[in-house]
């Protein structure tokens, strides 16, 4: 996954965006960007582990 953080001019002024792929998330102060983007950038690199397969038995009804 694509994770970036930018500045841009909106009408309403400076504001920060950050993108996670196609999705933007936009921010007012630079701070609260920058630290949405450490969370994300830690979520993302974190160990994931699959769940365990259960075996389901199907019984038929006669």
């Amino acid at each position: 996954m694509n994770v970036q953080i930018q500045q841009v001019h909106t009408p309403q002024g400076l504001r920060w965006q950050v993108t996670l792929d196609q999705h933007v998330v936009t921010f007012a102060h630079e701070a609260e960007a920058r630290q949405f983007f450490t969370t994300l950038q830690a979520r993302l690199q974190a160990p994931h582990s699959l769940p365990a397969q259960e075996q389901y038995l199907v019984t038929e009804a006669h």
